[in-house]
C-alpha cells in the first residue's frame, strides 16, 4: 500500500518533521508493508459490482493495527468524569482525575465516569485506523484527539482512512479521505482545534 493522498492541519506535519521525524517513516514504513491485493478476499454483493472480488476493511483494518503493535505504538486511554452542568464540566476538565469528582459531587451533582480510548499512542501522538467503520472517522477528529490534545497526553493526532480509490473497491463503504476534507473544510480553518495529519491509503 501507499500514500495516496495527505492533509496537514493545524501545522501538524511540521511539528511531526521536527520533533519526531522518525514517526512519519516509521508511518511510512507500516503503509508501504502492506500487500492490500492479499485482502481482495470478499465475494461483492452489490449491484454495481455484483461477484466482483473486492478489498476487506476489517482484514486491512487489522492488519494495519498488527503491525503498528509490532512497531511498538500501544492503545492508550484518557480517562475523566462528566455531569448535566455545562459551566462546571468547562471548569474542571483541565483538572486531575480524581479532583474532577470531588469538585462535581461538591457542587451537588452526580459525577459519571466517562473515557476516550485511541488505537495507538507513543512519544505524545496518537494514532487512529479507520479503514472498515465510516461512522467513527468524525468522532476520531473532532472528539477523541481533541480530547486526548486537551488533556495534554498528545501533541498531534493522525488518522488514516481510505482514499476513494481504495474505498471504492471494499466489500463495504467506510468513510474515505476526500469525504473527510469536506468535512473539516466546512468546519472551518480553525476547527477542530488540534495538530492533526489525515492520512489516505490506497493500494498500490
Amino acid at each position: 500500500m501507499k500514500i495516496g493522498a495527505m492533509y496537514n492541519h493545524l501545522n501538524g506535519y511540521e511539528w511531526l518533521q521536527v520533533h519526531r521525524k522518525e514517526t512519519w517513516e516509521e508511518i511510512e514504513k507500516v503503509i508501504a508493508s502492506i500487500d492490500a491485493e492479499e485482502y481482495r478476499t470478499k465475494k461483492s454483493k452489490e449491484k454495481t459490482m455484483k461477484d466482483k472480488m473486492v478489498f476487506s476493511p476489517i482484514d486491512l483494518n487489522a492488519r494495519m493495527k498488527k503491525e503498528f503493535e509490532a512497531s511498538g505504538w500501544k492503545e492508550s486511554r484518557f480517562n475523566y468524569y462528566v455531569t448535566d452542568d455545562y459551566e462546571l464540566t468547562a471548569d474542571i476538565m483541565h483538572l486531575p482525575y480524581e479532583e474532577q469528582k470531588i469538585r462535581i459531587e461538591k457542587a451537588g451533582k452526580t459525577a459519571i465516569s466517562s473515557y476516550n480510548q485511541t488505537d495507538f499512542q507513543k512519544d505524545r501522538v496518537a494514532i487512529e485506523v479507520q479503514l472498515a467503520k465510516y461512522s467513527f472517522i468524525e468522532f476520531d477528529l473532532f472528539v477523541k484527539h481533541l480530547g486526548f490534545y486537551i488533556g495534554n497526553t498528545i501533541d498531534l493526532g493522525i488518522e488514516i482512512i481510505p482514499t476513494k480509490k481504495l474505498q471504492s473497491e471494499m466489500s463495504s463503504g467506510p468513510g474515505y479521505f476526500e469525504r473527510v476534507i469536506h468535512h473539516i473544510a466546512r468546519q472551518g480553518r480553525g476547527t477542530p482545534a488540534v495538530p492533526l495529519i489525515l492520512i489516505g491509503v490506497e493500494q498500490d
